[in-house]
């Protein structure tokens, strides 16, 4: 244990020298933090050797993404949002529900020796978007304001809507939701998830924001250390009071950390948020090197031409026609719309249900793992190398037409 900690904490420190210089070019962090992990994994020095089904590995991958989640909630614009609500809604509510069919009916025909809840499994594994690998994109200025919340607040919002769906179908596929028929456990299960979720989460945010409002109105929170740990403790108590009342701890954070985000003055925002911001980096470094180590190359058995063909349909079409059909009727530029699509990155929120998934040892979980570790690596690759020119490309034709339209 003593030498996995070491060689993560000096990793860390190391790539801490270089973070802001690496920022600049093509190569984004979580590119580098999955080199080293297979590097120093099994298959590399053997320095750290972990399983996909270990407990720690998905308690790492959980809090990382519910930090990420309330730390990029509570940074979004909601005067922004407000405007451009009907981006985001689209986008959750039409084109999340197409991307899971359309994965389902595509992996059918790639996969057909897999059963329809595996098939369906791997569809919602991949559905969500990654908040913290399409940071480059949401927090770049040249990217117009309502792209930028539109795909901030999807990314938030659509890993915590799938894991209804997932335990639904994990349930199914284990037949472990005895009561009732599937369609009224589903029903059922995304209730429960989706509302206890937001209700621990908002009730927290609300108590914890006016908590810190009156303590600083008294000058009991002053800047210091101590005012940059609230919110890594909101946002890690949000999602263990929802996971353990039986809600989705994802949706908790990001709904926490919307109403929180605009429940604190706006000139104190960027110093209670920094510890937070800073941790989930930290977080975020552990997890991809983990990932790296206790996956990548170790599952390359099942890795063949419709694994990869998978891959690269879940990162485009999968994902670019159904994002296409649901912004229908707004107005949408074609090249935004390609824009919107594209970015749509996989990373810490399909880590995490593929642990969950791999714990339940279903049949067919060598592909399951072979084509989520493909999709994400691809998405590494192909999203951190595209993401500010293409940004930059983008914000420079919509400047143009701004000024065509004046």
């Amino acid at each position: 244990m003593y030498e996995h900690i070491a060689i993560l904490a000096l990793f860390a420190f190391a790539y801490c020298l270089v973070a802001e210089r690496l920022a600049r070019t093509a190569v984004n962090g979580a590119a580098v933090y999955l080199v080293f992990g297979v590097f120093v994994g099994p298959v590399g020095l053997g320095w750290l050797d972990l399983g996909l089904g270990s407990e720690g590995i998905r308690t790492i991958a959980e809090l990382t993404l519910a930090l990420v989640l309330f730390t990029d909630a509570s940074n979004a614009n909601l005067g922004v949002l407000r405007k451009t609500a009907r981006l985001p809604a689209r986008l959750l509510l039409i084109g999340l529900p197409l991307t899971i069919l359309l994965g389902v009916g595509v992996g059918v025909l790639v996969f057909p020796e897999l059963g329809l809840l595996q098939v369906a499994i791997l569809a919602t594994i991949l559905a969500p978007t990654d908040a913290a690998l399409g940071k480059a994109v949401v927090t770049n200025p040249a990217v117009p304001e309502p792209v930028r919340e539109g795909l901030n607040v999807e990314s938030g919002l659509n890993d915590g809507i799938c894991v209804p769906i997932l335990f639904t179908f994990l349930a199914l596929a284990t037949q472990s939701g005895a009561e009732g028929s599937s369609g009224a456990l589903a029903l059922r299960l995304v209730a429960e998830e989706i509302g206890i979720g937001a209700g621990v989460g908002i009730g927290l945010a609300i108590a914890g924001a006016f908590g810190l409002r009156a303590a600083a109105g008294r000058g009991w929170v002053v800047p210091g250390p101590w005012v940059r740990i609230p919110v890594i403790a909101l946002a890690f108590g949000c999602f263990a009071l929802a996971q353990f009342a039986g809600g989705s701890g994802f949706i908790a954070c990001f709904s926490g950390g919307l109403v929180f985000g605009g429940l604190v003055r706006e000139q104190h925002k960027e110093t209670i948020l920094q510890g937070a911001e800073g941790a989930g980096e930290a977080f975020s470094l552990i997890t991809w090197v983990v990932f790296g180590a206790a996956v990548v190359l170790q599952h390359g058995g099942a890795m063949d031409w419709r694994v990869v063909l998978y891959a690269i349909l879940s990162l485009t079409v999968i994902r670019m026609l159904p994002v296409a059909l649901a912004v229908v009727g707004l107005g949408t530029r074609t090249d935004s719309k390609l824009f919107l699509g594209w970015f749509g990155p996989r990373g810490l929120a399909s880590i995490v249900f593929l642990v969950i998934t791999v714990q339940e040892k279903l049949p067919g979980s060598d592909t399951l793992i072979a084509v989520t570790v493909a999709t994400v690596v691809f998405s590494i690759l192909g999203h951190g190398l595209t993401a500010n020119p293409l940004a930059a490309a983008f914000g420079a034709r919509a400047k143009a037409k701004e000024g065509d339209a004046s």
